[in-house]
């Protein structure tokens, strides 16, 4: 095989909270990538059908509010029910292409009663099929508030090539065993995907690289006052708080030396490209390799846990 890999970064800004037309934004992305033979194509947090940005706009943490039920019953209208086939047309167009893709978005998990939201990492191979589905483990601050804690099921790693992808929701990515569960199972090719901002991406992505001596895409999604839409509940409420930008992007991608190869992108909606060399994962690996040769697991081993959680089993 050959030791490149072409990648897409696709910093966009949702149809806010609208499922369906974000997604047709999601598959004409996916067929630019196509058209510049990508061979994956990485799509921000949460992008379908949007971050929850009317939590801290609308006194989100007030108890029993009318206003938070209105907007998490209309936010749940609006998620993603995989088992439903929401993704069976981006599943589609990857094998069309024979692309995979990386997306960010908010989960109404049938296997969890149904009413419960989940801040989903879906990977979805070149062949269409979905991978993995990683719930993030833990929604941070005023996210709380509307979505559920995940598990380690999709904790997984995926051949793309010659590269191992995997793949973190935005501060998991601060979390140290998540990134070291991915390690071991050999990724070589990080995805870290966030709503939008240079404040998160800028420093991390460098780091992450260095650490696990692997390639690290921050895929970010952008959002602007501009994007909501009137047709949300309380737009009012929620835009008269909003900053003119609330999610500025810092999409980025970072070498296995640590150094960049494509800085930050601020406030700029596109496909973003750049070609991989896995050799070069092989040259960074021969001083440091953080599960293999440089590892003791006579000393230090992690555990990871993949059952599904679920508050029923069946035995029959």
């Amino acid at each position: 095989m050959s030791d490149l890999l072409k990648v897409g970064l696709a910093q966009i800004a949702p149809i806010w909270l609208n499922r369906d037309k974000t997604l047709q934004k999601v598959a004409t992305y996916i067929e630019q990538a196509a058209v510049e033979d990508c061979r994956l194509v990485a799509f921000g947090e949460a992008l379908v059908p949007g971050y929850p940005f009317w939590i801290e706009l609308t006194d989100g943490a007030r108890f029993d509010s009318p206003v938070q039920k209105e907007m998490h019953a209309f936010y749940m209208s609006q998620a993603v029910q995989i088992e439903s086939g929401d993704l069976d047309p981006i599943c589609r167009l990857a094998a069309e292409h024979k692309i995979a893709v990386v997306l960010g978005c908010i989960e109404r998990a049938a296997d969890r009663g149904g009413h419960s939201l989940y801040c989903t990492l879906v990977y979805i191979g070149p062949d269409g099929r979905i991978g993995s589905v990683h719930r993030k483990l833990m929604p941070t601050y005023e996210e709380r508030l509307t979505w559920s804690p995940g598990d380690g099921h999709g904790l997984r790693v995926h051949a793309l090539g010659v590269f191992t992808v995997g793949g973190l929701n935005c501060w998991e990515n601060w979390m140290p065993l998540a990134r070291s569960a991915l390690y071991a199972q050999g990724e070589d090719l990080h995805v870290a995907i966030w709503p939008g901002g240079l404040h998160n991406t800028q420093d991390i992505t460098c780091f992450i690289a260095r650490e696990a001596r692997s390639y690290v895409l921050s895929v970010s999604g952008l959002m602007r006052q501009s994007d909501m839409d009137p047709g949300v509940p309380v737009n009012d409420q929620i835009t008269a708080h909003a900053a003119d930008i609330l999610a500025n992007g810092g999409s980025c991608l970072a070498g296995p030396d640590g150094q960049w190869v494509l800085e930050p992108q601020v406030n700029t909606e596109g496909l973003f490209t750049a070609t991989l060399d896995h050799a070069l994962v092989r040259r960074e690996r021969q001083n440091f390799d953080p599960s293999g040769h440089y590892s003791r697991p006579d000393v230090t081993r992690l555990v990871l846990n993949r059952k599904r959680q679920g508050v029923l089993e069946i035995n029959e």
